[in-house]
């Protein structure tokens, strides 16, 4: 069943089916929420509202784009809107459960090694501006194109692909900071 018939279901009064929505796309709301409003509680509170606006304005989803790029821009105004209301970004460690963020699709890896991975990307992203994380999460980890993210969180494509572009390089940088690692050993790695 795609996702359009579980919409029809859910606009039909199966409510229960709009349980699929909330499984499947939960991490990656949290990603989000919590990039922008830097706390673990708030973040949830941000997922938690974004389904009930989605559950309650699932009739205006017109179905032109991906429902992942729909939830995730109401995902995005609502933390913002949290973020802003608050006043305050706070500066506490992030929490992240890394796990729901990368894919193992290097088979070739062990599972240390693929631990070791994700910590050194979450701890890059962590260093990084809560704007930059988000794009290149939203980017890489959740294989969201240039215009998709664009609707999420509000910018034209142009602006999208500078950021883009700048966080790519921010992430470069802060690697290097940190572990010591040239540009000719990364090329090596990958």
């Amino acid at each position: 069943m795609d996702e359009r018939q579980r919409i029809q279901q859910v606009l039909s009064g199966n409510t229960s089916a709009f349980s699929y929505f909330v499984e499947t796309y939960q991490d990656m709301a949290f990603t989000i929420a919590y990039r922008i409003c830097d706390n673990m509680q708030d973040a949830e509170d941000v997922v938690q509202e974004s389904f009930v606006k989605a559950y309650r304005n699932l009739h205006a989803y017109r179905g032109d784009g991906k429902f992942s790029t729909w939830l995730y821009r109401i995902v995005y105004n609502v933390a913002v809107t949290h973020a802003k209301s608050r006043l305050r970004l706070s500066e506490h460690e992030k929490e992240i459960d890394d796990a729901s963020l990368f894919s193992q699709t290097d088979l070739q890896l062990s599972p240390e090694a693929i631990d070791e991975q994700r910590e050194i990307v979450a701890h890059v992203l962590d260093l990084m501006p809560e704007s930059d994380a988000l794009i290149l999460t939203l980017y890489y980890m959740e294989d969201n194109s240039v215009k998709e993210i664009a609707n999420i969180i509000g910018l034209n494509e142009p602006n999208v692909k500078v950021k883009l572009h700048r966080a790519r390089k921010l992430f470069k940088e802060k690697f290097i900071a940190c572990y010591g690692e040239t540009e000719k050993e990364l090329q090596l790695q990958q």
